[in-house]
């Protein structure tokens, strides 16, 4: 059977590339910050500790792996909605905790709120991926 450039299938195949592009897209920040906390551990510990986070040193190693395992997950295709939804749970989590701009002072409101709500953007498009992968499932 031929399929048509213009079918259905044709174009899923011809944009899988796109699809991955996006993917690495929604989790480069993920990556990077898992790759820098990494090799630099004592930073990883030191900003846990400015947030008030304990034990330090667990909560720095769990945030390396997940930061470095959930991306992968979604990139391989691996239990992408499980990395997905983990990735939207902990980006939720951390904007509540990072950028409080409602209690900041005045002259830092302003971009504090602004990444406020482009981490609720992050959680929606992982919540996207999630709900994509899951609904493609047979």
């Amino acid at each position: 059977m031929q399929v048509s450039s213009s079918s259905p299938t044709a174009a899923g195949a011809s944009t899988g590339w796109l699809r991955w592009i996006a993917l690495l897209l929604l989790c480069a920040a993920y990556l990077q910050g898992g790759l820098v906390k990494l090799f630099d551990f004592p930073g990883a510990v030191a900003e846990m500790q400015h947030f008030g986070l304990a034990p330090a040193v667990p909560l720095a190693a769990a945030t390396i792996a997940l930061e470095l395992a959930a991306p992968a997950m979604i990139l391989l295709g691996v239990y992408r909605w499980l990395g997905a939804l983990a990735l939207a749970a902990f980006t939720l989590a951390a904007t509540f905790m990072a950028n409080r701009f409602w209690s900041a002072p005045p002259e830092a409101q302003f971009m504090l709120m602004n990444a406020f709500f482009e981490h609720l953007g992050l959680v929606g498009g992982f919540l996207l991926v999630a709900w994509h992968d899951l609904r493609s499932r047979p």
